[in-house]
């Protein structure tokens, strides 16, 4: 090993070493490799078994994935903490202008009054198992990339119908840990019926809105309560009144005294995805396409949607839940730009890779194995970028028109219905009509005619302007009708929606599915301009299938050799899977001379409204009960009020949003629910000295529980004695 490549090692191995017990390790640990920590040594009081016990009751019972966030269970009685913003949704769709708990918020002070949370399911994992030798083992000396891809995930679809045979009980899932090289079966218990127990005023819940959303400090109270049901029998169940609460094999202790500055702190949780183990190419792509137009696309979509929404109430609410979820990635991605950009990493990336090509190159044997690597992933990257504009606006078409959605929808389900045998058709419509019609329900929940006119002519506007050797073909047939792309657009769009039943959901659910027949018969120009772009996404499906196996191999190969040049085994990128990570509460500089501190208080809530934000709102009892000093048993004495939110140098990304943050003896003191801006790269780089996250402090919760919303009744169930 040469001098060059001696010191490139140096300087990646530097961010991966633990160099005290003071600096916690990067990464999100799966529970197979909670073991290899020493958690004492970083400031763990519990006997680590505590945290994960694979024979036993733990910590990591717990948990529980709610929607797309974490929870966790904290009362024997199924009771669940996570984020306001995790519950949004359901609470959007309990809501009505009579009674908009989504803006007021809600308080359920008997188990009768509980709503029911719509679309939220609760899931646990009840164990995991390594299945890496079944999944390759079916593609050995298999040389083409779409057939090796295909009998992988086949493998994959194999064993989850297997494990499934054996506990009905279970819902299974294969988990790719690492592209082409790690697989993990894992078994999960659904609970099908969730309730709304408490939700906090959106004036707490949301405070700061966007302008704080992914910023250091923030006031934002980001929680909410829930309580699983079964049925009488502790079986899962839909949705039924005479349901009982769920009996957790394990709830978290709440400990009402919070956390002092550099106190040890933990968090078990689902995180989403990461991408730390990519080369070069991979985040130049996000760089230069994939984050750019996402983020100018939701941009466009948010300011029509609230400029329209502003005129019916009604509209609003149904708008609002996609609003808030496009608003967050918007300002994630444009945080993962600003980062990338900030600290050069691909450049640093580059490198990394020139230095590990020279090590193979140095190796015989490496390079007979992989020689043509590097210049391999490159070439494929180079095929990717050559059509990224087309395939990130085929992958945005259906989510940014609701009714182009519903026409793949119909379309699809028309098409099944006729390949079925004659004999079947009427077997097939009765077991599929339900699923069917609650699936397009949720697709008309946050509909509305006049917003998918404007996105969809941006949308085809932006179609007629890509390359010429990336031309939507749907698009190009309705432009070329006329000499003007701009009114062959209007025109299409304005004839199109204004003909189409499928705005009609009463009609649509009603009449068009009434029966097989009726839904053969209907037909109109959605559905044919959605079969013409299908048409040309199952066309392009064999080349985009082919590089995702040859990109399957490169990555098995790029980790493998990795390891090798740093002699060090990788922590698997985050993939919804249960996690751990550690750290603790700590203030950072983001710029010279500026110190962050670990805590915001209510006082901080007070000074941002005083500004003409209406995002600094805030509940006016919140300002009575700060100048009357009533903090009850909350304040952190050294600050004389109460703790709102805090910082950690923990390792999180999406999917954390709700998870527990646990102390030193696994007891919960905070929910965690953000990252400051400079941390929005987790997805690709962490560093101590930037990466921060953001959990609303338990003293907060307890105090505006008790204080604001008189849920009194909940702090008992926890084992909280309400002051």
């Amino acid at each position: 090993m040469n001098k060059k490549i001696a010191i490139i090692t140096l300087l990646l191995c530097s961010g991966i070493i633990q160099f005290s017990s003071r600096i916690p390790e990067e990464g999100m640990f799966p529970l197979s490799e909670i073991h290899k920590l020493d958690l004492k040594k970083a400031g763990l009081k519990i006997d680590q078994k505590e945290v994960y016990n694979p024979n036993g009751v733990s910590l990591v019972d717990a948990l529980v994935k709610v929607g797309g966030c974490t929870g966790s269970f904290v009362s024997n009685e199924g009771l669940i903490i996570t984020n306001h913003h995790c519950a949004f949704s359901a609470v959007q769709l309990a809501s009505t202008p009579e009674n908009d708990y989504l803006n007021n918020g809600f308080v359920a002070r008997t188990r009768e009054q509980e709503l029911e949370a719509k679309e939220l399911t609760c899931r646990i994992t009840d164990s995991y198992e390594d299945v890496s030798e079944q999944v390759l083992g079916a593609a050995t000396n298999i040389n083409d990339p779409s057939s090796r891809l295909q009998i992988i995930n086949n493998a994959m679809k194999n064993i989850v119908i297997e494990a499934e045979k054996k506990d009905p009980t279970i819902k299974a899932e294969v988990s790719e840990m690492f592209i082409g090289k790690t697989y993990v079966l894992f078994r999960y218990k659904t609970i099908l019926d969730v309730r709304l127990v408490y939700v906090p005023n959106r004036k707490i819940g949301e405070f700061g809105g966007e302008t704080d959303n992914w910023v250091w400090p923030r006031h934002t109270g980001d929680y909410s309560f829930m309580r699983a049901y079964v049925a009488k029998d502790g079986s899962p169940a839909k949705y039924s009144k005479d349901n009982i609460p769920y009996t957790p094999k394990k709830f978290l202790k709440v400990n009402p005294s919070g956390t002092n500055e550099e106190d040890f702190v933990f968090i078990l949780g689902y995180p989403g995805k990461t991408f730390r183990h990519r080369p070069a190419a991979f985040i130049n792509y996000q760089e230069k396409y994939l984050l750019p137009y996402t983020s100018e696309l939701f941009d466009f979509q948010n300011t029509t949607m609230e400029t329209i929404g502003k005129r019916d109430k009604n509209i609003e609410l149904k708008l609002s839940t996609r609003i808030k979820k496009n608003a967050n990635v918007m300002k994630n991605y444009r945080g993962k730009l600003n980062g990338l950009k900030n600290i050069g990493l691909v450049n640093q990336k580059q490198q990394e890779d020139a230095a590990l090509a020279q090590f193979i190159n140095d190796n015989v044997d490496l390079k007979a194995k992989y020689g043509d690597l590097m210049n391999n992933i490159d070439q494929l990257y180079q095929q990717i970028n050559g059509d990224a504009y087309r395939d990130l606006w085929m992958t945005q078409i259906y989510n940014s028109t609701s009714l182009l959605n519903i026409a793949k929808q119909l379309n699809n389900f028309k098409a099944a219905l006729e390949s079925q045998p004659m004999a079947q058709k009427e077997a097939y419509f009765k077991a599929n009509i339900g699923s069917f019609k609650s699936n397009l329900n949720s697709i008309y929940n946050a509909f509305d005619i006049e917003v998918d006119g404007k996105i969809l002519k941006k949308m085809m506007t932006d179609a007629a302007r890509l390359p010429s050797n990336q031309r939507v073909k749907a698009v190009n047939k309705v432009i070329n009708k006329g000499s003007s792309s701009e009114s062959m657009i209007n025109d299409f769009i304005r004839e199109t929606l204004g003909l189409s039943q499928l705005k009609d959901q009463s009609y649509v659910l009603n009449t068009i599915l009434k029966s097989i027949k009726t839904i053969a018969e209907y037909n109109d120009g959605l559905l044919l301009f959605e079969k013409d772009i299908a048409r040309q996404m199952n066309e392009l499906k064999p080349e985009k299938d082919r590089r995702e196996g040859v990109l399957n191999k490169l990555m098995a190969d790029y980790v493998n050799v990795k390891e090798k040049f740093l002699r060090k085994d990788f922590i698997p990128d985050a993939n919804s899977t249960l996690r751990l990570t550690y750290g603790y509460v700590r203030g950072y500089s983001p710029a010279d001379a500026n110190f962050m501190a670990p805590y915001t208080t209510v006082k901080g809530i007070i000074e941002k409204g005083s500004s003409n934000n209406p995002d600094f709102n805030y509940p006016s009892q919140i300002k009575s009960l700060w100048e009357a000093k009533d903090f009850g048993s909350f304040a952190k004495k050294e600050l004389n009020d109460v703790p709102v939110a805090f910082l950690y140098n923990m390792d999180t990304t999406g999917g954390n949003s709700g998870s527990p943050i646990m102390n030193a003896n696994g007891e919960l003191i905070g929910v965690n629910f953000d990252r400051a801006y400079g941390a929005t790269i987790n997805d690709y780089a962490w560093n101590e000295s930037y990466s921060r996250s953001i959990g609303v402090d338990i003293r907060y919760v307890l105090w505006a529980a008790s204080k604001i919303d008189h849920a009194d009744f909940l702090l008992k169930e926890m084992g909280v004695n309400p002051q």
